[in-house]
């Protein structure tokens, strides 16, 4: 097994909070972690003001325009997607270990010429995979689990970022089961579990209460769920939305998949926003990011928070370690 733990860094758009919290959740980490490496891709001159340990390098990839703090710049566009594809790629042939990213500024990247729906959307470009799958992981704090302990928190979206008008739409046979099928195999993969529970929500009001309040439920999630089932995946529901995201129900489950961007991570931020990590399942190698956005109103203020990213650091770790011991266990 490699000695070190090779982590490739993104650090996202360099007018927001992305490389301040890159750096600082990075010199954080290698502190706690000594068989860890991090290679900070972005402009070197990010960072020029802190000297940086050995553990910790910059893979240049120079800006187009001299940053200015909060302040977007077109200009600056194409470097933010070389910065992605430097350090995903680096992922994919097996340089690094895991890619982690910092948040993007999705209004500067999407153009007509260009079109940019996200960074998962992107990564799953790069990557040339046809379908991904976003999940988030935290964990409810014991303060409001009622168990006594924090319980693991880890939602899937069957749909991304998509306007609530298209969702509907979006919710289809092949697609869903498809996306319960990655579900499945990373959970096992790369997290570990061995047999994943895994509680699939309803798209409509009450679970589309038997028809009455939509027909999504009856006509497609209620029978991918039975198929999914008959390919030996731990799949149930329906769930109502509204009652599903309560400790003692949770408990019972290692993840939720939910139809839609808001529906899943309205309850998980709420529960879990400081330390959420981003997943991104279905990509050749392991992704993790913060779940927050570029925050351009603090940038450059030293108030940004960078537990999101040491959190995203410590889970592509653990991910990584337990691919790699796999790999040497298999070998």
């Amino acid at each position: 097994m490699s000695k070190f733990v090779k982590l490739a860094l993104s650090t996202g758009e360099p007018t927001g909070i992305g490389p301040e919290v890159s750096l600082a959740a990075a010199k954080a980490f290698i502190a706690a972690h000594s068989d860890v490496q991090i290679s900070l891709f972005g402009d070197q001159q990010l960072f020029a003001h802190e000297a940086l340990p050995p553990q910790i390098q910059i893979s240049h990839t120079p800006l187009k325009n001299p940053p200015q703090f909060g302040v977007l710049d077109s200009a600056n566009a194409q470097y933010v997607l070389s910065v992605i594809r430097a350090a995903s790629e680096s992922c994919r042939v097996g340089q690094h270990h895991a890619l982690i990213t910092a948040p993007v500024q999705k209004s500067i990247l999407d153009t007509p010429q260009s079109p940019f729906t996200g960074h998962t959307e992107f990564l799953a470009d790069l990557d040339q995979r046809r379908q991904v799958v976003m999940m988030l992981c935290g964990e409810i704090p014991q303060a409001l689990s009622g168990k006594g302990q924090a319980i693991a928190l880890r939602v899937a979206l069957a749909t991304t970022h998509l306007p609530i008008t298209q969702v509907a739409d979006a919710i289809q046979f092949e697609s869903l089961l498809s996306t319960l099928k990655i579900l499945q195999h990373d959970l096992q993969v790369r997290f570990g579990i061995a047999k994943p529970r895994i509680a699939v929500t309803g798209l409509n009001p009450h679970a589309g209460e038997d028809g009455h309040l939509g027909r999504e439920e009856l006509e497609v999630i209620i029978p991918v769920i039975e198929a999914a089932k008959r390919e030996g995946i731990l799949a149930s529901g329906p769930y109502p939305a509204d009652t599903l995201f309560h400790a003692d129900r949770l408990h019972s489950f290692d993840a939720v998949l939910a139809m839609y961007h808001d529906q899943g991570l309205t309850p998980f931020k709420f529960a879990s926003f400081t330390e959420g990590v981003n997943v991104t399942l279905g990509l050749s190698y392991i992704r993790t990011s913060v779940d927050h956005g570029t925050a351009l109103d603090i940038a450059g203020q030293s108030k940004a928070d960078w537990r999101s990213m040491f959190a995203a650091l410590r889970l592509a770790r653990e991910l990584a370690l337990t691919k790699l011991n796999h790999d040497a266990s298999s070998s």
